[in-house]
């Protein structure tokens, strides 16, 4: 009986040995997924920060020469206004009598339609 309640201690303590090597792989494990999945973390963060670096700087560069043509387009109107209001101030009076000759001297023609009736 004594060899059998050894044998049943030996079985026991290898049970409990296996328990622990089981739990300890277990941890370790734990440990690897926890240390994986820090690390996909990282290289996600990284890769965002990248992307999102690269997206600035071309954004910049748009937007810079957009800011670019803004400034273009203001000094074309300007100049376009400038160049209108000068002729304007050029060709008025000129205009004005045009017009008012074109008022004033009345010509009466008779219509090149009109019949005379008898």
């Amino acid at each position: 009986m004594t060899s059998q309640s050894q044998g049943i201690q030996q079985l026991l303590q290898a049970e409990k040995r296996a328990k622990d090597k089981l739990e300890e792989a277990k941890k370790r494990k734990g440990k690897r997924l926890k240390q994986a999945k820090d690390e996909a973390m990282a290289d996600i963060d990284q890769y965002k920060l990248q992307r999102e670096n690269e997206f600035r700087r071309i954004q910049s560069s748009i937007m810079g020469s957009q800011g670019n043509l803004a400034v273009k387009v203001e000094e074309q109107t300007a100049d376009k206004i400038q160049t209108l209001s000068s002729s304007y101030r050029q060709n008025k009076e000129r205009l004005m009598a045009e017009l008012l000759n074109l008022i004033f001297d009345i010509n009466p023609e008779i219509h090149a339609n009109y019949r005379k009736e008898l």
